[in-house]
């Protein structure tokens, strides 16, 4: 099965704003980066089509002519829990710095780590490749496609975050 992963669209939230799942709208560009997307896509087919249940995900596999993608919760971004829109530089929490230091198990404080998101990107996966799709797409966010690339042997753990995962880049993956 080949996947398809989409990132969605840059979104209207300032730069240094931690926003993982937080629900933020897209940015005012978002049609003409959508329409980049949708040229990305062009002769193209899928079997089926998934998406995070968050609006910016929602309205490019609408504009990408997807108007009912198969929502699941699993294709959601990192929770940075009570980190979530606050600006990175004002974030005063004795969690932070741990954290930092430990991306893949610390968790951020009411949130989630990086080693659980891969956990449930990896239920998600082993779910679908009981189906038989020959090619899907993913509309999702970056922490979603790095525990993506980690989980197919792309790249290790150390290395997800030296992965650039660009607004409205594709990424694709064989299961």
């Amino acid at each position: 099965m080949q996947i398809t992963f989409i990132r969605h669209t840059s979104v209207a939230v300032p730069t240094g704003i931690c926003y993982g799942q937080s629900d933020v709208d897209v940015s005012p560009t978002f049609e003409t980066e959508a329409q980049q997307v949708l040229s990305k896509l062009q002769g193209t087919s899928f079997d089926a089509v998934y998406c995070s249940p968050l609006a910016r995900c929602r309205k490019l596999a609408y504009f990408c002519g997807f108007p009912a993608p198969v929502i699941d919760t699993r294709l959601m971004e990192l929770n940075f829990g009570a980190w979530e829109m606050k600006p990175w530089a004002n974030i005063n929490d004795p969690q932070l710095q741990p954290w930092f230091d430990n991306w893949l198990t610390e968790i951020p404080t009411k949130g989630e780590s990086f080693q659980q998101l891969i956990f449930r990107v990896e239920e998600f996966l082993n779910e679908i490749k009981k189906i038989p799709f020959q090619h899907i797409a993913i509309f999702t966010h970056a922490g979603v496609i790095r525990a993506a690339g980690i989980i197919t042997g792309r790249f290790q753990v150390g290395e997800a975050f030296d992965y650039q995962v660009l607004y409205g880049d594709l990424f694709k993956i064989i299961l």
